[in-house]
């Protein structure tokens, strides 16, 4: 079995059927070129993607995952995404890996080449970094400005606050800062006091016991993760909240993580040097439902 898979996928218009999808994917060697000089995704960052764990021979979460692209595609003015392609192209790469372990698999949707006739897209997947032990220990992080109110994506839904694009340069240099600080990560708070999202994940506290997170808005990614989980703390009769939540109350949760689809859910031990209350049997019960399979 291969342990990366990389399919180029000819895009098929949504709502457009086809019973020959697998003729739309052309699979690559990893290391053999696959993108044109003029490509948008590499000169600008002008495209959408969206990241998906494989666990086990099973691609979790892949219809939020798909269902966040097309939002992300009408964001920024994309062309929608054939979800029943995509679908088609997850299975085929799924299908080509181990049936034991932990993968990354990305989807990528750009506007393709300057002046060119149509978008590109590909999907690629490799194996998982090693997150075992910060599942178990957790993570220290700090937090950062965003530079933006949290009003800022309904005055200017130009900013694409909202979509999973290829921008991530800030996201990354905001890693790198928190590396710098003697943390794991970060949690992007605004300038007037309220807590967003970190770089590569969604925010979740806990007060006594209920759970809670940033209320989605324009402003945030709705963490695919974070919907999840707070599905199953439903389920087990635990209250969920989306609410503004101001930056103090970190500090005075009983519990807080950082979730992300490959990372799953770190507990967070300390905020800007500060000890904060870490639950680490809670946390590994919320890893052993997030390493199940899930739809």
């Amino acid at each position: 079995m291969a342990s990366t898979v990389t399919l180029l996928i000819e895009p098929v218009p949504a709502g457009e059927t086809r019973h020959d999808l697998d003729a739309t994917f052309r699979e690559v060697d990893a290391s053999a070129p696959a993108l044109r000089v003029g490509e948008l995704s590499t000169q600008r960052g002008d495209g959408i993607f969206e990241t998906i764990a494989v666990i086990d021979g099973h691609a979790q979460e892949a219809r939020a995952h798909l269902e966040r692209l097309r939002n992300s595609a009408r964001i920024c003015e994309l062309p929608e995404p054939n979800l029943e392609q995509w679908q088609a192209a997850i299975a085929r790469a799924v299908a080509s890996l181990p049936a034991e372990g932990e993968f990354a698999l990305k989807l990528v949707l750009s506007r393709g080449v300057e002046h060119g006739p149509a978008p590109t897209a590909w999907l690629h997947v490799a194996p998982a970094a090693d997150f075992s032990a910060v599942r178990a220990r957790g993570i220290r992080v700090v937090t950062l400005d965003r530079g933006y109110d949290r009003d800022t994506a309904e005055r200017a839904p130009w900013l694409l606050l909202g979509a999973k694009t290829l921008s991530y340069a800030v996201n990354m240099a905001a890693l790198r800062e928190a590396k710098r600080r003697g943390a794991d990560d970060a949690i992007f708070v605004t300038p007037d006091g309220y807590v967003m999202e970190g770089p590569t994940s969604s925010v979740i506290l806990r007060h006594g016991d209920v759970y809670s997170t940033p209320a989605p808005s324009g402003a945030i990614l709705h963490g695919t993760t974070q919907q999840s989980l707070f599905e199953h703390l439903e389920a087990t009769g635990a209250r969920t909240d989306y609410r503004d939540i101001r930056v103090p109350e970190l500090g005075t949760a009983d519990a807080a993580w950082l979730v992300s689809s490959v990372r799953l859910a770190a507990g967070i031990t300390h905020i800007d040097g500060s000890p904060v209350a870490y639950d680490a049997d809670e946390t590994r019960a919320l890893n052993d439902y997030l390493l199940s399979p899930r739809d």
